[in-house]
């Protein structure tokens, strides 16, 4: 059965629950196996983590490892790059490794960059008997469309059942070429979260929570097989549900 949890908060509380939301996922995680296994994703959230994570003092930050959920195919110094952002936020204001901060490779062609980078995250341990590495925490992120990672409506690699990462040449929002976790990875994760403000997400965040659309939008189909994805929405934002959370 599907496990999802809502919290509605006051808007400018929802970076400080983020982060500590994240923050207990990772004490939970090295204190059960020792590491803990994190996909970012960019938008508002990468600005909530990278602020407020390091202000917190008591993480274990070289048992971390931040892997990308989704990447555009850009440099590492381009304003269009997650990684960059993790990277100026994160490495020498906390003491988490530079080599525990997972990018692709954004010198090679879009196919080739999902194929290796496929070969790093499958380095996450799966589960016994499955062939998925399992995140302890995948931070997500949706857009109007309510799309989520580079999973578009409509696309074709919203069907992808074997890549663990799908390279992606077209997507509707620039730039078009892109990486991304495929749902087989997303929905093996032990856990999930989203982060979503303002009056401009209460339609489609509507759709996604409560509509019985088909095919279901694309951050409809988060739905982890043994885990709970968390809402952290603010009341605009949660101005057009219609069930009580």
């Amino acid at each position: 059965m599907e496990c999802r949890k809502v919290h509605i908060l006051p808007t400018g509380d929802i970076p400080a629950a983020v982060c500590s939301f994240v923050a207990e996922s990772s004490r939970s995680a090295i204190a059960a196996r020792g590491a803990f296994y994190l996909g970012v994703s960019g938008g508002s959230v990468a600005k909530f983590l990278g602020d407020g994570l390091p202000e917190i003092s008591d993480l274990q930050w070289d048992k971390w490892h931040i892997y990308f959920c989704d990447e555009r195919l850009v440099e590492f110094d381009h304003a269009d790059s997650t990684y960059k952002i993790y990277k100026e936020k994160l490495i020498g204001k906390t003491s988490l490794p530079e080599s525990q901060l997972y990018g692709i490779k954004p010198n090679l062609p879009v196919e080739e960059a999902a194929k290796d980078y496929a070969e790093v995250v499958k380095k996450v341990p799966a589960a016994e008997g499955s062939q998925w590495p399992v995140f302890d925490l995948l931070v997500l992120g949706m857009g109007p469309d309510g799309h989520t990672c580079s999973l578009f409506p409509g696309h074709k690699l919203l069907e992808e059942t074997s890549l663990v990462v799908a390279p992606i040449s077209d997507s509707p929002k620039p730039p078009p070429c892109r990486v991304t976790f495929t749902y087989p990875v997303i929905n093996a994760a032990r856990s999930a979260l989203y982060a979503s403000a303002g009056a401009g997400k209460a339609a489609t965040l509507q759709r996604v929570l409560e509509g019985n659309e088909d095919p279901p939008l694309p951050a409809s189909r988060v739905k982890l097989s043994n885990g709970t994805v968390h809402w952290f929405i603010d009341q605009p934002a949660a101005a057009e549900l219609k069930a009580s959370y």
